[in-house]
């Protein structure tokens, strides 16, 4: 018998999956612990295992958003930023689009840089486009830098020279010569070689900036699994879908920073569904993604920190990263999300949450404010006898909260619950419109995949803004993310931009191989694929789209041309060069994870039960069926309001919908009820 773990710390809650090689499935949620995520990583590992050997846990696969935190909160590593002289005051200047709210700020201040300008240095040295060197590399230069580096104090550098994707020679040397000094030093061509030397300024910028508070994060966490008995090896969940080794994960922290999102996403991927909107609600934010063909949508830049509207994100804004990563929107919509009045005494929801501390105001840990969680507790959706990751529930302490709001709006308690409940379902269905609608897709012909602890509960109403007919919650669908871990691939990227190369088959090759060496497996390997792409553009624009390699020339322009009309709605033709060079390396982790054993996920059986629970359609509170995954299936399925309980998650059916219980365990709700 041998197990494996999988962990996704939330800003709310921390989930842990366990699974054995027979299929047996434990789940186990605690509140997080923003000082130490260890502190919880390690109280929900120790509820999973139970009375289980930790030596046979076999694998741990970690979801973190630490370095998207570290960004966001500025605290990371000090940067020095060395490049090309003529070019110091590139990051300083940055880029930023004003957008939304700060097209009208008078005062309006950009951000700040994410490098000081007094901590960006110059070196002497010049290299072309085409990789040609124009000046050599004045090593004196390099030298007088580091000791002005070193004299800071300063332990990380990055360095991005100018077209060093096309020759790294000299960057390179700089490092070698920093590293002399320097404890960590960061290299662009080392962590990402393409073109665009703002983003891949940033990029590098970023790496070096969470590195180092990586590294000594995985190391931690190893040594405290090590204290249980767990002496597995960690995997870290990077932002493109992989999953890479924590050595890795620690040197190129930077392919790490949607780490967090992209599990839940795999999750839904994996439900069976073709097409399917990935739709995850946690208790601080709700994430949306499109999965077509089986595959989420991969974009190859994002922006950390970015403004947009309702979870897009606007490019100019925020720091740009090159890595691929799973492409979403998000929204600080969740269960901790807190509702309040603005000075015109509107209601709002949101973006501001309660958090693991104090948390939602039923939580009894000190919160008073009302939340989401309050609402839906109000509402009758959630149990009181239910828990929230072993945290009991008081409806008294909820009604108080939600009265603060129902008082000055002059209306019912229940009445502001519902009005909280329909605010939040808007915010996170505007993140559904950012990635279909807004992107000339019709969602009408996907399949809603809810999961997250509250996700749910807003499911249907969400699904019912955009006429989806399905939505499907798969099992353990409270722990979804930590759950979708398990089915991670070890994976990693590499790229190289060669303006129309004369041997893309030596690039791809040579790639491979880099990417493989990451990994510590060889290419001929058992069930090791190698997939290409190259980034395509017509002569005289700017930018470029990804497309999937073919040596047939003709082919690949018809693929460019292709996908050129789906992106901007324009059958254009012409001379096309090739930008970037892209390889995806991916291996099996391990032996491919059992379906979870038979029967009712999360332990909840027994007999249907009822409670009141609020349904406008039925002119306020009725007494609804309340089910579990087990008494749904032997009912052979039922029609809205009712509610469907599992240990980590509720599952609210509106009138006009109904559920069944599909083979995987998965509750499939349709609208208009059962034929």
């Amino acid at each position: 018998m041998g197990y494996v773990i999988g962990v996704d710390v939330g800003g709310t809650f921390t989930d842990v999956v366990l699974r054995g090689t027979s299929g047996e499935t434990c789940a186990a949620k605690c509140p997080s612990t923003p000082d130490d995520p260890i502190a919880g990583i390690l109280a929900g590992v120790t509820r999973a295992l139970g009375d289980r050997d930790p030596a046979q846990v076999t694998r741990v696969v970690h979801a973190t958003t630490l370095a998207t935190n570290a960004v966001l909160e500025r605290r990371g590593a000090r940067v020095a930023y060395v490049t090309t002289r003529g070019f110091r005051a590139a990051v300083p200047l940055g880029r930023y689009a004003r957008v939304e709210e700060d097209r009208y700020d008078l005062r309006f201040t950009p951000p700040p840089p994410p490098v000081s300008p007094g901590d960006c240095f110059e070196v002497t040295e010049r290299v072309s486009a085409r990789g040609e060197v124009l000046t050599p590399l004045d090593e004196e230069s390099v030298r007088r830098v580091a000791a002005v580096i070193a004299a800071r104090g300063i332990e990380s550098a990055a360095v991005c020279l100018l077209h060093s994707y096309a020759n790294p020679a000299h960057e390179r040397r700089v490092a070698q010569l920093l590293r002399e000094t320097v404890p960590n030093v960061v290299a662009s061509s080392e962590i990402w070689p393409e073109i665009r030397e703002y983003e891949r300024a940033t990029t590098t910028i970023v790496s070096a900036y969470v590195g180092p508070l990586m590294a000594s994060y995985l190391s931690r966490l190893r040594e405290r699994l090590a204290e249980l008995g767990i002496r597995a090896p960690v995997h870290v969940m990077e932002s493109g879908g992989g999953v890479i080794s924590a050595e890795l994960a620690a040197r190129r922290a930077v392919a790490t920073i949607e780490s967090g999102p992209a599990a839940g996403v795999l999750a839904a991927a994996g439900a069976g569904f073709a097409d399917a909107i990935s739709f995850d609600m946690g208790g601080t934010t709700a994430k949306a993604c499109v999965v077509r063909g089986g595959r989420p949508e991969v974009t190859r830049e994002f922006h950390v920190g970015g403004k947009g509207s309702f979870g897009g994100r606007r490019a100019g804004t925020g720091v740009p990263i090159k890595t691929p990563a799973i492409d979403l929107a998000e929204v600080g919509a969740g269960g901790g999300s807190v509702a309040w009045l603005d000075p015109a005494g509107a209601l709002r929801v949101g973006p501001r949450s309660a958090g693991a501390a104090p948390g939602p105001a039923c939580y009894g840990l000190g919160g008073s404010e009302p939340t989401v969680t309050d609402a839906n507790l109000v509402l009758g959706y959630l149990s009181p006898a239910l828990s929230a990751g072993a945290i009991p529930l008081s409806p008294a302490s909820a009604g108080k909260a939600l009265d603060r709001l129902a008082e000055p709006l002059g209306v019912s308690r229940e009445r502001a619950a519902y009005a909280v409940h329909e605010i939040v379902s808007a915010a996170m269905a505007s993140a559904v419109h950012v990635v279909t609608v807004q992107r000339g897709i019709d969602p009408r012909g996907f399949t809603l995949v809810a999961f997250g602890g509250a996700g749910p509960m807003h499911a249907a109403r969400v699904a019912g803004r955009f006429g989806i007919a399905t939505v499907a919650v798969p099992a353990y669908c409270g722990v979804a993310s930590a759950l979708g871990l398990l089915s991670g691939e070890l994976s990693t990227d590499r790229v190289l931009s060669r303006l129309d190369a004369r041997d893309p088959a030596a690039i791809f090759d040579a790639l491979a191989a880099e990417a493989a060496a990451d990994l510590g497996i060889a290419l001929s390997g058992p069930g090791v694929r190698v997939s290409r792409a190259v980034d395509v553009r017509f002569q005289g624009q700017s930018h470029d789209l990804t497309v999937e390699w073919s040596p047939d020339r003709a082919r690949l322009e018809s693929r460019f041309f292709r996908r050129y009309e789906e992106v901007y709605g324009i059958a254009q033709r012409g001379r096309v060069e090739l930008v970037s060079y892209r390889v995806r390396v991916t291996t099996p982790a391990g032996a491919d994870p059992p379906a979870p054993e038979a029967g009712p996920p999360g332990g909840l059986s027994g007999p249907v039960g009822a409670r009141r629970a609020y349904f406008p359609e039925r002119g306020g509170y009725a007494e609804v069926p309340v089910h579990t995954r087990d008494t749904l299936r032997r009912a052979g399925g039922l029609d809205g309001p009712a509610i469907v309980e599992d240990a980590e998650s509720t599952i609210v059916v509106p009138p006009g919908w109904a559920a069944v219980l599909a083979p995987d365990l998965a509750v499939h709700l349709t609208r208009g009820g059962r034929a």
